[in-house]
């Protein structure tokens, strides 16, 4: 399994964590939301600054890099999963980056639909913020291991629309959640993140590793411990002669 997609689904358990049960110590050395550092240029020595960031992935952003500059951003990560946006790329050209030791990729919709059944690598897909209600429902019946919403904007900080959509997605969706950010976040705004049901953030190379850094001092301070985040199994109230449903089943009833 890859061992990004194994990250995201060991946070994702760990935030559901039963009333009355502790954490396991793995999951309370894991990061509460995992930083991915996309690598925008071209250029190794890019990966080998970005190396002290300690992120938990990297996500090559150029899908223009050569083979040999791929293996060797690959080389320079060494137990950090290293994916590739992978934007309308055929099958042949997704092997050779399976081949290359890329841990996983990062697709949109146009990309060729053999790429679910590729065992060996992980499969995050990537949606904007307007795709239709319906159409993200339907993602969690197909062979993916996360999603990535993209900015949807060119936003240097974080808007209240990002709160927004990650609390809509995490409602529709059974998957992992990444999400595309400016690296200006505050603590505050990724508690809200957080608590929102966000499993990891996507942000940039371009900052300093000094913001790089930071951030990712910000994300060890926040809480670890579950949020509840897709819970939505319906509670059955005591009350005399019987039990009485929750609003929520009573919506499920009327749908």
């Amino acid at each position: 399994m890859s061992k990004f997609v194994d990250k995201l689904q060991s946070l994702s358990k760990s935030s559901t964590t039963p009333i009355g049960f502790h954490p396991s110590v793995s999951e309370l050395k894991s990061s509460a939301v995992l930083l991915v550092v996309g690598l925008s240029g071209s250029q190794v020595k890019e990966a080998k600054i970005v190396a002290d960031v300690n992120a938990d992935a990297w996500l090559i952003l150029d899908q223009g890099l050569s083979a040999r500059s791929v293996r060797q951003i690959v080389k320079v990560a060494g137990d950090i999963p290293v994916g590739v946006f992978a934007k309308g790329i055929n099958e042949e050209k997704i092997n050779e980056f399976v081949g290359l030791g890329c841990d996983f990729v990062v697709f949109d919709v146009k990309v060729a639909a053999a790429i679910l059944h590729k065992e060996e690598v992980g499969k995050i897909l990537m949606i904007e913020p307007s795709l239709d209600q319906g159409f993200v429902r339907a993602i969690n019946g197909i062979k993916v291991d996360g999603v990535l919403i993209g900015s949807g904007g060119k936003d240097d900080f974080v808007a209240v629309e990002h709160l927004l959509f990650c609390r809509r997605f995490v409602e529709l969706l059974e998957k992992p959640i990444v999400m595309a950010l400016p690296s200006s976040v505050t603590k505050a705004e990724l508690t809200d993140l957080w608590q929102a049901g966000l499993d990891g953030v996507v942000v940039s190379s371009a900052q300093s590793v000094e913001t790089l850094a930071e951030l990712k001092k910000t994300i060890g301070g926040l809480p670890r411990g579950g949020r509840g985040r897709r819970d939505k199994v319906g509670v059955m109230l005591p009350h005399y002669g019987g039990f009485v449903a929750t609003e929520e089943d009573e919506d499920e009833e009327e749908i």
